[in-house]
């Protein structure tokens, strides 16, 4: 009894245990607002590459004006 215990049950309640903290439900925080644009890496690379070619661009014109 003493290791049926041991090696069947212990472990068994532990891995209950353990899984009913990740079914509890969390909440997804506040709604953002309405006007509220997410920027994220994508849009920060598009704009640095758009200053980036323009100053590309400027510099190009002063050499050959």
């Amino acid at each position: 009894m003493k290791s049926f215990l041991l090696v069947r049950l212990l472990p068994l309640l532990t891995l209950l245990m353990a899984l009913s903290e990740v079914a509890i439900a969390q909440t997804g925080g506040p709604a953002p607002g309405p006007t509220d644009v997410p920027l994220d890496g994508g849009a920060s690379l598009l704009l640095a590459g758009g200053v980036a070619y323009g100053i590309k661009h400027l510099r190009n014109r002063r050499k050959k004006g």
